[in-house]
């Protein structure tokens, strides 16, 4: 039985691991695909079209919105950011689970758009973990430690809207978790509509007319 590839998007406060989860999952197993977004600003050293980036002009851009291109898009520190359809629907059709890295706001608007989409939050096991891990970085001040907790308290309130919550204590058990949801996401009965009719029409062949 071979299904269609899972639509997923996984979320998370900064200093959850998402990253890093994502990176696991891609290295691990050969069904996964990263979604690749297309963006106005230009490609920086090293980077590559269609790896990266889909580097696109405004225009282009604006192209993409109005032809319905995008299955969600956003304006950040004056260039665009958005998920393009095609590279999508066509990794699914491929059987791949499509992994979307993206922020709350955008991963309810694909919920909306697309409702089979499947929503993961990862959390750490606790707000001090959290802290704890901002801190360990290194590489951000106090007031900005402070506004990312903040931010993580509002972004909490959001958190019931999800599918799924995956906790991110021992990186090595949080990997194999999420696989374990993913895949368990292919045996739902709406997702197999087509094998469910095939076998409903092969079992008729046993009653007795």
């Amino acid at each position: 039985m071979k299904s269609k590839g899972v639509l997923l998007v996984i979320s998370g406060f900064a200093g959850t691991g998402k990253g890093t989860l994502v990176k696991a999952l891609l290295d691990r197993y050969d069904n996964y695909a990263l979604s690749v977004s297309a963006t106005t600003r230009q490609p920086r050293e090293g980077e590559q079209e269609g790896v990266h980036y889909f580097y696109k002009t405004k225009e282009e851009f604006q192209k993409m919105i109005e032809q319905g291109e995008l299955v969600e898009y956003a304006r950040y520190v004056g260039n665009y950011y958005g998920t393009p359809r095609a590279y999508v629907e066509e990794q699914l059709q491929k059987g791949k689970d499509v992994i979307l890295e993206i922020e709350i706001q955008g991963a309810l608007k694909i919920k909306e758009r697309f409702p089979d989409t499947l929503l993961l939050f990862l959390l750490p096991p606790d707000a001090d973990t959290l802290e704890a891990r901002l801190k360990g970085r290194g590489s951000e001040t106090e007031d900005v430690i402070a506004q990312r907790l903040a931010r993580a308290v509002e972004e909490s309130q959001y958190i019931d809207q999800y599918d799924y919550l995956i906790i991110n204590d021992v990186l090595e058990t949080c990997v194999e978790t999420t696989h374990q949801i993913i895949q368990a996401e292919h045996f739902r009965t709406y997702r197999n509509v087509e094998f469910l009719e095939s076998m409903k029409k092969d079992l008729s062949r046993f009653v007795c007319h």
